[in-house]
């Protein structure tokens, strides 16, 4: 391993070396070289430009990153690639050339012989790329055999190798297992060791940690840097994740309705990007290394209908410094060395921006220390039965275990944590779809843990959910008016004759308009339909909402508008959220207080700033250490811990902390007795006996 480089999943920061990866790499020929690439889909509403001159390299040990919204040409051109998009409707144009040799001119057997054997691909969602039906042994064996004619027991020493390569313990043993056996982490880490089985000499990897957790995140990423800089793999790492993108790529390529806008070294592209969308994503990003100060600058409006795109550059309509040259399409050219950009008014840029930062709106965050909780938890616990067989013990998930915390008006309490600790079941208990087995949740100082049915329905008025995926829990049957008026209705807010009116406003008040009222939730992008859910909630005049994962589907600019929309209408309506995610940036950027939690149990609880600045939890320092900031001149010099191994299985939690198995400090005490939660500040409990 070159010496000049530290990366691994130990207690070490990652060095950028004197010279970049892409400087040092470029004494050979690149693994990959894209020319004027460019993708038609022809549709029976016509002609999606999905890629139009798309042109870039990628050289041996090098991580390249492609980012841009949804839409944006990103996830096509890696297919093209890989030529797995359908030829009766895919239509593409230009060069791609692996290893100095042509692919666009193979036939399928040809093309068959490299796919998986010298490029291999690591697509977003694990669960429906493995096959259900087979085990995992059979998949990670079968391009062994298929490309590299091992024989059996030869191809499952290779898997074995492979899954200790990327991690995954006990490897024998999930051989012989089913995807669905596998948590998330695991099942993207056999994806990864698919991906690798064969030494490829490029990889691709399509939102390759978007489904994971901050920590099974920085685990995947690390390895996968430092496979690339070990073995020299050249990869391509398709994300939205501004973040991981400062923290490992080498160069950076940022498209925009399917054209390359800028790209650069990663240090050049965060540290002065030169196109307005560049920069407007930059800006748009909240930052864990930054407070509740200021608004998110976002981008206003959504990218083009590729059906019929703006001629000229693609993002002048939205764009704050468009001149009538702009109708012209602007040429991808140098800004300065390694650092192209297509843009009339690159070299203006800088001056341009200062006055759009000069006018960002502060947040306001109210002072609510005197006044009594509107949500009061103490000591609530949810255990699921769960019995193994006919004859055997029935025993419990622990889902939520004495969770204590309160809520006051207008603030915004954000709770974090790994997927399966227990966030969204105790959304559920304070929403009251599920009951609670212990405690008590008070509701204004009622006790809503024991209401009757027919005595929650008051409450329900006053208490609304925004939910993840806006796609699956809006009605595709309803129109977008009736899905908003349909509260209203059931509780009788206002008379039938006035629900229109009503509709129209809540509408405008998310940002969208009336018109809109007649559309389905198809015909809408993912931020609108995200807005039309937040309208939903509103549509009853609520005073709690819980956003259990509201914007962690969005893209960044998206996400952007939305999180200053929940905090305008806070500011507006007197909300009360409980802000359920796990990016801790959007936590530090939207909450008053945060709760860490970890298998079922609050671990810390502070003010944000507080939590932020002064954590005292070894999770809590963990989870901020593996969290990455936009910023590669930080990103590449400071030191954090990566968490080891996964969530311990709620069924079977172990004795005294929780965290203990995979906690650094952890001793024989910690084994012993759940430590209690204590103060170590004002309004600072933590539960650990060593801090």
């Amino acid at each position: 391993m070159n010496n000049e480089v530290v990366s691994s999943l130990g207690d070490k920061a990652y060095t950028q070396p004197a010279a970049t990866a892409a400087v040092r790499a470029r004494v050979s020929r690149p693994v990959l070289e894209i020319d004027n690439l460019s993708v038609q889909f022809v549709t029976s509403h016509g002609t999606v430009r999905a890629v139009e001159g798309l042109s870039y390299s990628v050289y041996p040990g090098e991580m390249v990153a492609i980012v841009g919204e949804s839409g944006s040409g990103k996830s096509v051109s890696a297919l093209a690639v890989m030529r797995l998009l359908p030829p009766g409707t895919a239509r593409i144009q230009g060069s791609v050339r692996f290893d100095g040799r042509e692919l666009l001119n193979l036939d399928e057997e040809e093309m068959r012989k490299i796919r998986g054997r010298d490029v291999a691909m690591i697509f977003q969602e694990p669960m429906t790329s493995l096959n259900p039906v087979l085990k995992i042994g059979l998949q990670i064996t079968e391009p062994l055999t298929i490309h590299l004619d091992m024989d059996e027991k030869a191809a499952r020493a290779r898997a074995v190798e492979l899954l200790t390569l990327v991690g995954v313990t006990d490897p024998e043993t999930r051989l012989d297992q089913y995807p669905h056996q596998l948590s998330g982490g695991m099942r993207q880490r056999v994806m990864i060791a698919i991906g690798l089985a064969c030494n490829p000499k490029l990889l691709i990897a399509d939102e390759p940690t978007t489904a994971l957790d901050v920590t099974i995140q920085a685990q995947i990423l690390e390895l996968m840097k430092d496979l690339s800089r070990r073995l020299g793999v050249a990869v391509v790492i398709i994300t939205h994740n501004l973040g991981i993108v400062a923290r490992y790529a080498d160069r950076v390529n940022v498209m925009y309705a399917a054209r390359l806008v800028e790209s650069g070294t990663a240090e050049k592209v965060f540290g002065h990007a030169f196109h307005p969308y560049a920069r407007g994503l930059l800006s748009a990003v909240p930052r864990l290394d930054r407070g509740r100060s200021a608004k998110l600058a976002t981008i206003e409006g959504a990218p083009p209908n590729l059906l019929a795109p703006p001629s000229g550059c693609r993002f002048r309509p939205r764009c704050r410094f468009a001149i009538d040259r702009c109708q012209e399409v602007p040429p991808l050219e140098p800004a300065e060395p390694e650092h192209l950009a297509a843009c009339f008014r690159k070299h203006e840029m800088e001056m341009l921006d200062v006055a759009g930062q000069d006018a960002e709106t502060a947040v306001k965050v109210g002072a609510n220390g005197g006044a009594a909780p509107i949500l009061d938890i103490k000591g609530v616990s949810k255990f699921f039965p769960v019995r193994g067989g006919m004859f055997s013990k029935t025993r419990h998930v622990r889902a939520v275990n004495d969770v204590t915390l309160d809520v006051k008006r207008g603030e915004t309490l954000g709770l974090v944590g790994e997927s399966g600790c227990g966030k969204s079941t105790l959304g559920r208990l304070v929403l009251r779809l599920d009951d609670p087995t212990a405690g008590e949740i008070r509701f204004e100082g009622i006790d809503i843990a024991h209401l009757k049915r027919g005595e929650m329905v008051a409450v329900r008025k006053k208490m609304q959910v925004i939910f993840q995926d806006p796609y699956s829990s809006l009605n595709p049957r309803m129109t977008v008016g009736q899905i908003i008026a349909e509260p209203m209705r059931v509780h009788d807010i206002l008379p039938k004759p006035q629900i229109a009116g009503r509709v129209a406003e809540l509408l405008q008040l998310v940002g969208l308009y009336p018109y809109m009222a007649l559309r389905y939730p198809h015909e809408l992008s993912g931020g609108q339909r995200q807005r039309v859910g937040i309208a939903r909630a509103l549509s009853v005049n609520p005073r709690v909402i819980i956003c259990d994962e509201a914007v962690s589907a969005l893209d960044v600019s998206i996400q952007g508008q939305v999180i200053n929309l929940l905090e305008d209408l806070q500011h507006k309506l007197g909300l009360t959220y409980l802000f359920i995610a796990h990016d801790l940036a959007v936590v530090r950027h939207i909450s008053t207080k945060v709760a860490v939690m970890y298998l079922g149990r609050i671990v810390e609880y502070a003010p944000s700033d507080e939590l932020f600045a002064n954590p005292k939890h070894p999770y809590t320092k963990a989870l901020l250490a593996a969290a990455p900031i936009p910023d590669p001149v930080i990103e590449r010099t400071r030191p954090r811990t990566i968490i080891k191994g996964e969530l311990p299985s709620p069924l079977n939690p172990p004795s005294g902390c929780v965290f203990h198995p995979r906690c650094p400090l952890a001793t024989e005490d910690c084994k012993k007795a759940v430590p209690p939660l204590r103060e170590l500040g004002p309004g600072h409990p933590v539960a650990c006996i060593h801090a």
